[in-house]
Formats: C-alpha cells, structure tokens, sequence
C-alpha cells in the first residue's frame, strides 16, 4: 500500500501523449492553448482616450487657463489629429487617439459647455489623465497567452485583438469509462431489488466533459474470461480506461488479475486513504494508462478529482493551483489513513471555510448534492480543530 502522496508522484510520473488541433475562436471556450501568442502590435497601438471629455495642453493649464475654445473634434475610429492652438482644446470621444499637442483628457463631467468654448470645473489636473498610453498593456512580439492556458472568454478577447481566427488547442487521449459488476443495469431499465443502475460512470462522463474531455462507456460482467477478452480489446482501441469497480478483494473481484493478463503493469495497488483505498493503477508496454477506481460512489469520485485530473491536466502543461479551506469545527479520524473529508463551503472575510457534510460512507453518493469538495487531512495527525487549514479539493466551480 502506498500514501497519497506516492501514489500521486508515480501517476505523475507516468506521461500520455496528447495531441492538437486548430479551432475557431468561437469554438475554442473551455479548450486548452496549445501554442504561444504573441501580440502583433502595441496593445494600446497608440494613446488612447480613455473618456469623453476635452484633449489639451497641461501647460496651459498651469499657466492658468480655464476656459478653452473647441479647435476640433476627435472620434474613434479615426486617424488622429493635431492641436494647433495650444490655448485651445479638441473634444475627444473614448478610444479616439489622443490629440498631437495635448497631454490631458478632462472629463465631460469635470467641465461645462458654452457654445463652442469649455470651461474648466476642476483645480487640478495631472499630465497623462484619463489617458492611456500606447504599449501600456503589451508590446509587439510581447507573449499574451502560454500554451497550457485554458481558454476562456476573456483570452478569446485577446486572440480576436491579434487576429487569430483560429488556434491550436490540445487534443484529450482517447479515453474509455468501463463499470463492472452483474449487479449494474443500465439507465432505462427498472432494477430488481439487488440491482442498481449504473451512475459511477455518468458521474465520470459529467466531470470529465467539464474540461472538455470526452469518452465512451463500456460495461463488463463478473466473468474473468470476459473481463480478460472486452479490456485487451478497449486497450487496443483507447490510450486511457478508467474502470470504476472490481478492484478489491471479493471473490468476484477480477480486475487486477486480468489486466496483468492483458499485460499492463501494475504500478501500486491500495492506496492508505479514505474513501478509495482499493485504487489500482498501471500501464501498458505501449504507453496505455489505466486507472481503476473502487466502486463505491464516493470513492470513485475523491480518485478522479484528486489524481486523474491532475495527471491530465499535466500533460497540457496546465498548472493547477492548490487551494486550502478552514474547517469551521473540530473533526475527529483515528484510522493512519489519508482522509477526504466532504464539505460545504461558504467564503468569510475572503477565506474559504469548510462546514463537514455527515454521510453514509464511501457508497452515499446521495449528500454529494450538499457537498462542493473534499478537505485532505492528514495520516499523520487524528484531531483536526477548528480554524486549521488543510488542502480543499473542490468539484463546483459555481
């Protein structure tokens, strides 16, 4: 058995090749950046007004001068002109280029109009006001956006400014989520009383669509030969299977050994946490990765969020940041195992804070509608007070 920890470092030492493909901007939310960009001009490419309001010459006004003759308007979207009265002033509009011969934008609210003339409300003003000046945000040739990005609305601002119709994101493996167990029946079927239907991998489908990451179901009955022939089979056809149930010890339990018969390469087997220690990972000779998870609900769960998405997202170059959560009341485990504790969470004076969420186990996958994560406490430690920070692993991001 290993740690949470070991188990952890050793997936992450195990590598997937991914591959890329070119998407449209419109089509490329949630996807994950695949190659640099650059900007391809000054962002902003000259002095931009940033208000409404009246361009002029600031050694004008600290020479006194309050009230300004209109010499000119500036739009945006034109090209930019020239004060050539330095006494007078151009009225300018949000985003028009800043005025040659003028240092200072007043706002429409900080003046008064009169005809053609301005007059100053204001008893002072600062050279550069309610500008902003041209590379101020970026450089050309300067890097926006680094492959391992996550594209979201706001970086599909950025490859619409550079003129990147499309951009290359990364490709998820091909991957495969395959349950076990005679007692599963599928969705549209009424189950007898010793029958349940299959959620675990639904639930894997779901959170694995979040990232954008697809996969197929499969299902295998408690049947060695089966189980042997339908995984040598999925293997030749995906680069990952995430197989939920079968992995313990029971007499029908035949996961472990058959995926040796198929030749994967079993790389541990139990993991010192709960939920979850039954985990079983390896991989094949030609690079397949497998995952296969304990079967009950919850523990099902902990494993994806926990060490699968990690793992992926590290072949993207995407870097997860960990986050903490403080519990708001004192928690007692006594077993030497790594504990993923469910709880609410609720944010006071910028902390997360973390309420316990009471279930029936590693099979309760019911109260998980009252839970957004896990906290991970410690093997080493038994009490856990209140106000102590411990890693939160968190599946609502809403």
């Amino acid at each position: 058995m290993v740690s949470v920890n070991e188990a952890f470092q050793i997936i992450q030492s195990v590598s997937c090749p991914v591959g890329t493909e070119a998407l449209s901007i419109a089509d490329s939310v949630g996807h994950i950046l695949a190659e640099p960009v650059v900007a391809d001009r000054d962002f902003p490419p000259f002095n931009r007004v940033a208000m409404d309001g009246i361009a002029i010459s600031s050694k004008s006004f600290q020479a006194g001068q309050r009230e300004y003759e209109i010499e000119a308007i500036q739009p945006a979207g034109q090209p930019g002109i020239k004060l050539h009265d330095s006494q007078k002033c151009v009225e300018v509009m949000t985003g028009a280029m800043l005025p040659e011969g003028t240092d200072v934008v007043i706002r429409y609210e900080d003046i008064e109009l009169k005809g053609n003339t301005a007059l100053v409300k204001i008893s002072e003003v600062k050279k550069g006001m309610n500008i902003h000046p041209q590379a101020q945000d970026a450089k050309t040739g300067e890097a926006l956006l680094k492959p391992g990005q996550r594209i979201s609305p706001a970086e599909v601002a950025l490859l619409a400014a550079v003129g990147k119709a499309s951009v290359q994101v990364y490709l998820f493996p091909k991957a495969a989520i395959v349950s076990s167990g005679n007692e599963l029946v599928e969705l549209n079927v009424v189950p007898q009383r010793h029958q349940l239907r299959r959620s675990n991998v639904y639930a894997l489908f779901a959170a694995m669509q979040e990232v954008g990451w697809g996969a197929e179901f499969f299902h295998l009955h408690d049947s060695e030969s089966e189980i042997e022939t339908v995984l040598a089979d999925l293997l030749k056809q995906f680069n990952v299977l995430i197989l939920s149930g079968g992995v313990s010890k029971g007499k029908f339990d035949f996961i472990p050994q058959a995926l040796a018969a198929v030749g994967v390469e079993r790389k541990f087997h139990q993991v010192s946490q709960r939920p979850g220690k039954p985990f079983w990972f390896g991989t094949g000779s030609d690079g397949k990765v497998v995952f296969a998870l304990p079967g009950n609900p919850v523990s099902t769960y902990v494993c994806y969020y926990r060490y699968i998405l990690p793992w992926m997202m590290e072949q993207m170059g995407v870097v997860l940041k960990p986050e903490q959560a403080i519990l708001t009341e004192d928690v007692t485990f006594t077993p030497q195992l790594t504990y993923f504790l469910q709880v609410s969470t609720f944010f006071k004076e910028g902390k997360r804070m973390a309420r316990p969420v009471p279930g029936g186990g590693s099979g309760d996958f019911v109260n998980l509608k009252e839970v957004d994560g896990f906290i991970e406490l410690p093997a080493e430690k038994s009490l856990f007070k209140s106000g102590e920070a411990y890693p939160y692993i968190g599946f609502r991001h809403l």
